[in-house]
C-alpha cells in the first residue's frame, strides 16, 4: 500500500506542476490612427460620432430596404460566412475537450480458445474480461491551453468574418441598386432626347421637301438622332444586368425581383451624414478585428509548436476484470473479487532525437505569426486609404455635379434659342445640331456625376465598417439547421452563438 501511495504521490506532483504556458504571449500591434482625415470634411460629411449599424435607411427609399433586409436574410454567400462559424464554435469545443483525459476507453471481450494439441491443452476453454483504460498528458507547458487560446481567436475571428460580410453584403446590394436607379435615369434622358431630336429630324425633312433647306441638314439631323437611338439597347441591358445582380444578391433567380425593384429616382443624398474620425473607423470595421484576431490564433501557435520541444507527461490507468483459462472458463467467476486488477502510473515521453523537426515548425509557425502581423498592419492601412479615396471620389463627384446641374440648365436654353432662331431663319441648323448634342452630353454626364457620388459615398459607409452592429448573431436559413439537426446532434451550438468578448474564460467542451 505503501508503494502505491508514492506512486498517487508522483501522478498529483505532475498534476499541480503544469506552469505558465511556453511561448510568446500576443501583443497587439501598436499603430495610432491620425486624429483626424488627410482632406477637408465638406459637402455635408460631419466628423461628429454617429451611428452607421443601418446607414442604408438615410436614402429614405423603402425598396432599397426592403432588397437589403431580404439579401441579409437569404444571401448565399452571407449564409457561408454564418455556417463557418458554426465550424468555428465546434472547433473550439474539440480544442477545450484536449485540456480533460485525452483517451478514455472502455472494452470487453469474450473469446473461445481451441489450443493446438502440441500445447498439452487437451480441451477448449474461453476467456472474458471487461476493462476502463485512460490517459491524460498533464497540460504542463500549456501545449492544450495555446490550443484553446488559438481555437478561441480563430472562433472570434470567424465572427468577425461574418460581420465583414455583412459590411460587404449591403455595399453590394446598395451599389447594384444605385446603378440600376442611375442607368433608368441615362436611358429616361435618352429616350427623351430621341424625342427632341426626332422632332428636329421632321423640321428638317419638311424644309427640305419645300426646298428652304439642303439635304445635309436632314443627314445631320438623322445621324444625330440615330447615334441617340444606338444607345437605348446597350442601356437597357446594363439595366436588366443590374436588376440580375441585384436578384442573386438576394438569393432569388434572376427576373424574380424585377416587379419589386419598379421604376424610381437615383437615391438622394442626405444632407448631413455623421462618419467620426478615423479611429472610429478603425474600431468599427470588422477586417480589422478579424486581421487582429487571426494574428492572436497564429500567437498561440507558436507556443503549441514550442511546447513540442519538452518532454510531456502522462497520467496512464486502468481497472478491469477478467476471467477465463486452461484451468477454469466459468464466465461468472469475472465477477469475483480476485478478478479485479488495476495499474495507474506516471509516463514521460521526450522526443529530442528529431533531427530538427520540431524546432523548425516552431520557426514555421513563427514566420506564419509575423506575416499575420503584417497583414493586420496593412489592413489598417488599406482601411485609411479605402476611406480616404471614398471621400476624395464622393466630394469631387458631389462637387461636379453641383456645377453639371447648371451646365443642364444652360444646354437646355441655348437648344430652345438654336430651334427658335433656325425656324425663323436666323441660323443655320449647325447650331441645332450643336445645342442638341450638348444637351445630351452635358444630361448624361450630370447623371453619371450624381451615380458617381451617391457610389462613392456607398463607398465610404463600407470603408467606414457600417452595417453590422444591428446584427451580429449568424442568419442561417431555418430548413438548414432543421436539415443539419436531424443529421447531428448540434446540442445548443445552432441556437446560441455567444458574443465576441476579450474577458470571456475558455468554454467547457460540447458533451
Amino acid at each position: 500500500m505503501r508503494r502505491n501511495s508514492g506512486v498517487f504521490a508522483v501522478a498529483i506532483a505532475f498534476a499541480a506542476g503544469a506552469c505558465a504556458p511556453v511561448g510568446p504571449d500576443f501583443v497587439k500591434p501598436d499603430l495610432d490612427p491620425p486624429a483626424d482625415w488627410s482632406q477637408s470634411v465638406e459637402q455635408g460629411l460631419d466628423p461628429a460620432a454617429h451611428s452607421l449599424d443601418r446607414w442604408w435607411e438615410q436614402f429614405n427609399d423603402p425598396v432599397l430596404n426592403e432588397l437589403v433586409e431580404r439579401a441579409r436574410r437569404n444571401n448565399n454567400a452571407l449564409q457561408i460566412s454564418g455556417l463557418g462559424v458554426l465550424e468555428a464554435r465546434a472547433l473550439l469545443g474539440i480544442a477545450s475537450g484536449s485540456s480533460y483525459p485525452q483517451t478514455q476507453i472502455l472494452a470487453g471481450s469474450a473469446m473461445y480458445v481451441s489450443p493446438a494439441e502440441n500445447t498439452g491443452v487437451k480441451s477448449g476453454f474461453g476467456q472474458y474480461s471487461v476493462g476502463l483504460s485512460a490517459s491524460w498528458e498533464i497540460d504542463f507547458w500549456g501545449k492544450y491551453r495555446r490550443g484553446i487560446e488559438s481555437a478561441d481567436a480563430a472562433f472570434m475571428a470567424s465572427k468577425a468574418g461574418y460581420s465583414q460580410a455583412q459590411v460587404l453584403l449591403t455595399a453590394a446590394v446598395v451599389s447594384a441598386y444605385s446603378v440600376a436607379r442611375i442607368t433608368e435615369a441615362q436611358l429616361e434622358i435618352s429616350e427623351q432626347n430621341v424625342v427632341l431630336q426626332e422632332r428636329s429630324f421632321q423640321i428638317a425633312s419638311v424644309l427640305y421637301e419645300n426646298g428652304e433647306d439642303s439635304e445635309l441638314d436632314v443627314q445631320q439631323a438623322k445621324t444625330l438622332l440615330l447615334a441617340t437611338q444606338a444607345s437605348i439597347p446597350s442601356l437597357r441591358a446594363a439595366l436588366k444586368q443590374a436588376y440580375n445582380a441585384l436578384s442573386v444578391l438576394v438569393g432569388e433567380p434572376p427576373g424574380t425581383i424585377d416587379a419589386v425593384i419598379g421604376a424610381g429616382p437615383i437615391p438622394e443624398i442626405p444632407e448631413a451624414m455623421g462618419i467620426g474620425f478615423p479611429a472610429d473607423m478603425l474600431r468599427r470595421r470588422p477586417d480589422v478585428f478579424q486581421a487582429e484576431l487571426l494574428a492572436m490564433a497564429q500567437n498561440a501557435q507558436v507556443g503549441l509548436a514550442e511546447a513540442s520541444l519538452y518532454p510531456s507527461f502522462s497520467l496512464l490507468g486502468s481497472i478491469g476484470m477478467s476471467a477465463g483459462g486452461p484451468g477454469d472458463s466459468d464466465f461468472g467467476q469475472m465477477f469475483d473479487a480476485d478478478a479485479l486488477g488495476f495499474s495507474v502510473g506516471p509516463q514521460l515521453i521526450w522526443p529530442f532525437f528529431n533531427y530538427g523537426r520540431i524546432k523548425n515548425n516552431v520557426r514555421v509557425q513563427d514566420a506564419r505569426l509575423q506575416q499575420a502581423l503584417v497583414a493586420y498592419r496593412e489592413t489598417v492601412l488599406q482601411a485609411a486609404r479605402e476611406a480616404e479615396d471614398a471621400m476624395a471620389g464622393y466630394i469631387g463627384a458631389r462637387q461636379q455635379a453641383e456645377i453639371l446641374a447648371k451646365a443642364v440648365e444652360s444646354a437646355k436654353r441655348s437648344n430652345q434659342l438654336s430651334t427658335l432662331r433656325y425656324r425663323e431663319g436666323f441660323s443655320d441648323y449647325q447650331r441645332v445640331l450643336d445645342s442638341q448634342q450638348a444637351l445630351f452630353s452635358q444630361q448624361q454626364r450630370y447623371i453619371a456625376a450624381r451615380g458617381e457620388a451617391v457610389l462613392n459615398l456607398i463607398g465610404l459607409f463600407q470603408a467606414l465598417g457600417g452595417g453590422w452592429e444591428a446584427d451580429t448573431v449568424p442568419r442561417v436559413r431555418q430548413e438548414t439547421l432543421e436539415a443539419m439537426q436531424q443529421r447531428t446532434d448540434w446540442g445548443q451550438l445552432i441556437n446560441v452563438i455567444e458574443p465576441v468578448d476579450s474577458d470571456r474564460t475558455y468554454p467547457r467542451p460540447d458533451w
